[in-house]
Formats: structure tokens, C-alpha cells, sequence
């Protein structure tokens, strides 16, 4: 398939993922990965993670603030699992202070998407992140990998919300 065949599916894997991999580099220089919550900011082609200040990947973005998300399709335990979809995304990492001016409109992003989350935002320790694409990889099984920049990622975000 031509790299532009998968730009609805990327859309909507960037669209509809709340729960995705963190991957991050420790101290000793070792990569790290986590589990954290994610949540699309449509109006300006960004993600947004919120996450508290006593976990590792959080000291670690803090530090240095390159990371990738990895976003995958479900497998339903049938058929082959490398045929199934997923991009890993490269990017930075920044905190946004909540006097901020764009903190309340990131805040709402977020909670539009994750609104079980707002108790964690009366949690002192508790950072809003925006991760900012600088490109990504997308597999859509055998034969079928594409790059992509990261102004082609951002541009799948803006402009249309939720699908």
C-alpha cells in the first residue's frame, strides 16, 4: 500500500488510543518503558500525558525529555500478531505549569478524553505533559511500513476532533 493509503487509519489510531506505551531512557542510560494515559490535542496536533512526579518515566522526561509512544492494534488472539497495525511515534516531552496560558485548554483536552481523570489534577505531584511528534513509523503489516514527518502526524490531529 502507498504511505498515504494509511493516513485514515493512523488518524484514528491517534484519535481513539488512550492507553499507550512510554518509552524513556534512565539514568544509567537504559531504555525504559511504561503504560501511561494519553489523550489527542486536536487543535494543535499534540498529545497530552499526565503524570505523577513520583514515577520513574517522569523524573526520566524531566531529565530528557525525548521519548516515543507506541500505539498498537488489539489482538484478539487469532491469526498472525505481526499483522497487526502499529506506530510508533518519536517525539519531546514538556511540562505545562498550570499558570500557563495554554494549561486550561491542554486540561480540558485531556479530560475530555480520560474524564475519570480529574481527581489526579487535585494531586499535588500530578505534571500535564505535551508531547510534541517529531515523526513516527508506521506498520501496517508485512510490506507495509511507512515514515512519516512529524508536521504529516500533527496534521492528521488538527482541524476535525473526535471521529
Amino acid at each position: 500500500m502507498a504511505k498515504s493509503e494509511h493516513l485514515g487509519q493512523i488518524r484514528k489510531m491517534l484519535l481513539r488510543h488512550r492507553w499507550v506505551a512510554l518509552a524513556t531512557v534512565d539514568e544509567q542510560g537504559l531504555p525504559a518503558a511504561s503504560m501511561v494515559a494519553c489523550a489527542p490535542g486536536t487543535e494543535e496536533g499534540v498529545l497530552y500525558l499526565h503524570l505523577s512526579g513520583l514515577a520513574a518515566h517522569t523524573r526520566e522526561l524531566r531529565r530528557q525529555p525525548r521519548a516515543s509512544l507506541v500505539l498498537g492494534e488489539c489482538d484478539t488472539g487469532e491469526g498472525d500478531p505481526q499483522q497487526l497495525a502499529r506506530l510508533t511515534l518519536h517525539g519531546r516531552c514538556s511540562a505545562i505549569a498550570p499558570d500557563d496560558i495554554g494549561y486550561a485548554a491542554a486540561k480540558g483536552c485531556y479530560l475530555r478524553r480520560l474524564p475519570d481523570a480529574e481527581r489526579l489534577f487535585g494531586f499535588g505531584d500530578f505534571i500535564l505533559f505535551r508531547f510534541e511528534m517529531v515523526g513516527g513509523r508506521f506498520v501496517g503489516g508485512f510490506g507495509q511500513a511507512h515514515s512519516y514527518s512529524g508536521e504529516e502526524l500533527r496534521q492528521l490531529l488538527r482541524g476535525n476532533g473526535d471521529e
